[in-house]
């Protein structure tokens, strides 16, 4: 099992920057990759990065691709989603995502909230 635990989240202006974290323990010695989901009321859960830990290969919705940067620290096992340049669209709960050999996993999910 892994267990994952997400922070950073928080009310911000539009325009605005907010740094998201997520570290995974547990069973972690065959991660694939992790990521960054989010949902917005009413709607479905929708990617929005990922970044592959073999390599370091990363990965963008297009939607925030230029505004968001994922980024990586391989001896803790945590995942960092730096978000500049916030809009309301960018109001969700966003959703760590970790995927070994096998199996994937969710996090409990950190709010971001976007105001004008």
């Amino acid at each position: 099992q892994v267990q994952l635990v997400e922070s950073g989240g928080g009310k911000v202006q539009a325009g605005g920057s907010l740094r998201l974290s997520c570290t995974a323990s547990g069973r972690t010695f065959n991660t694939y990759s992790m990521g960054w989901f989010r949902q917005a009321p009413g709607k479905e859960r929708e990617f929005v990065a990922q970044i592959i830990w073999s390599g370091g290969s990363t990965y963008y919705a297009t939607s925030v691709k230029g505004r968001f940067t994922i980024s990586r620290d391989n001896a803790k096992t945590t995942v960092y989603l730096q978000m500049n340049s916030l809009k309301l669209d960018d109001a969700a709960v966003y959703y760590c995502n970790y995927r070994d050999l096998g199996n994937g996993y969710w996090g409990q999910g950190t709010q971001v909230t976007v105001s004008s």
